[in-house]
């Protein structure tokens, strides 16, 4: 399985890429975060990570600027009805880290803005990646994360939470430790997104 490709950049467009490496030409479909990633980087190396995509009558190879998308693409395609492309079109008007906001806050209705995400696929993205942030606080015994102050819970949950989007711990610590460590674990999410969205700009 194609985990990422390392090569240059040789073709931009709307909505894919192509990475030559030894001479080989990947054909990557991409959102438009990606793309803007790379607007300037044509004729340079860059790495990208990938998602092969298996059908009966093709492979599609998708690709990603960074891990975090990449992540959050996974979990995306993992709700039941959200393909690949319907994940795609999400993180072209969403980043990762909105996608996150938007599960941790039950904000399903900003998904519909989305071309092709109904109401109700927009209910179950949110109902069941929810479901999956929420069954991480109920792990027992709770693993000790790098980084973390000992004996925090709040934080541990709220960072082993962010790691199942896609985020490092070390990432997340950057930005967790400067909010108050007794504040919910959901309130620590939300808090911790919107810094890690504030640093991007």
């Amino acid at each position: 399985m194609l985990y990422s490709l390392k090569g240059t950049l040789i073709i931009l467009e709307n909505n894919f890429l192509v990475v030559e490496c030894g001479g080989v030409g990947y054909k990557c479909l991409t959102s438009l975060y990606t793309q803007s990633k790379f607007k300037d980087k044509i004729g340079t190396e860059i790495t990208v990570y990938t998602f092969l995509n298996v059908r009966q009558d093709a492979l599609d190879l998708f690709g990603f600027a960074d891990k975090s998308e990449l992540e959050c693409f996974k979990m995306l395609t993992s709700v039941s009805g959200v393909g690949p492309k319907a994940a795609l079109s999400i993180l072209s008007q969403f980043p990762a880290e909105k996608v996150a906001s938007i599960v941790t806050s039950g904000d399903s209705k900003s998904l519909t803005s989305v071309s092709g995400i109904g109401g109700k696929t927009a209910q179950r993205i949110v109902l069941e990646l929810k479901d999956k942030l929420s069954l991480i606080g109920f792990e027992s015994p709770r693993q000790k994360i790098p980084g973390m102050p000992f004996g925090n819970s709040n934080i541990s949950e709220a960072v082993k939470a962010l790691a199942t989007l896609g985020y490092s711990a070390g990432e997340v610590m950057r930005h967790i430790s400067s909010f108050d460590e007794n504040l919910p674990v959901e309130e620590l999410i939300k808090l911790t997104l919107k810094s890690m969205a504030k640093a991007v700009k």
